[in-house]
């Protein structure tokens, strides 16, 4: 569809797949427009993750930084026992520790007690920056990855079920907060690590998984199709930015 003849601008709310970047996700979608077309995102997934990538199409682009601090929902799963050199299940392991004993109740209590500020390390692996590079360039090389202090706010954080040695969770957060950081201080707090094995964001802002379609069904939209549900999404996006306080 590359070169489609239709002026290319609003929202499109896709279901990012697993395994896939977001960079990956908005070169798939750029060549559904004209060339020249600019496509954006409001906030990176870890290639582990899926769930709501918010894509912005041509001038809606210039939203980005508007809309980028809004709030996340995260679900997902995590591993205690085990820590990881990224945080994540698709590291390398670097310690592992026997579960003490642990119920949902415990784990309920345990997530409640870091609803608030949480101030921790960057992950090694993440794109937080020093000296303009991003951190995961220190980690890939075998260079010594900088200490860079990350202050999360956590608005709520439910321990749904207990299936050992994974917990499934769901998080509400402010924007900038990384769930694998997140992961490894409840694993610390509970004395035996934790490392993300799954993980999938529900909501941005206003924005809801449930109104996103699978990047594969983008792909195959017909042009007029694509351009109605990017008209559509103005009204949306505007209303959005005047409920942003």
């Amino acid at each position: 569809m590359t070169g489609a003849g239709f002026p290319a601008a609003g929202m499109l709310l896709i279901d990012k797949p697993a395994g896939w970047t977001s960079h990956d996700c908005v070169a798939v979608l750029r060549k559904l427009f004209p060339r020249g077309t600019k496509v954006g995102h409001t906030g990176t997934l870890d290639p582990l993750a899926t769930g709501l990538l918010v894509a912005l199409i041509g001038p809606c682009t210039k939203l980005q930084a508007r809309l980028q601090g809004m709030d996340k929902t995260y679900s997902g799963t995590i591993r205690l026992g085990v820590k990881t050199e990224t945080g994540d299940i698709t590291g390398k392991t670097i310690e592992e520790k026997p579960l003490p004993p642990l119920d949902l109740a415990a784990l309920k209590a345990a997530c409640a007690a870091l609803v608030g500020t949480v101030d921790a390390p960057a992950p090694a692996y993440s794109a937080v920056k020093h000296q303009g590079r991003p951190l995961y360039e220190y980690a890939r090389k075998g260079l010594e990855v900088p200490v860079k202090a990350r202050r999360s706010v956590v608005h709520a954080w439910e321990a749904l079920s207990w299936d050992a040695p994974e917990l499934t969770h769901r998080l509400s957060c402010e924007s900038g907060t990384y769930v694998r950081t997140l992961a490894e201080v409840l694993g610390e707090k509970l004395g035996c690590g934790g490392t993300v094995s799954t993980l999938r964001r529900e909501t941005v802002g206003p924005f809801l998984l449930s109104d996103a379609l699978p990047l594969d069904k983008v792909r195959a939209l017909p042009p007029l199709e694509l351009a109605r549900l990017l008209a559509a999404s103005i009204p949306v996006l505007d209303k959005a930015l005047k409920a942003k306080p």
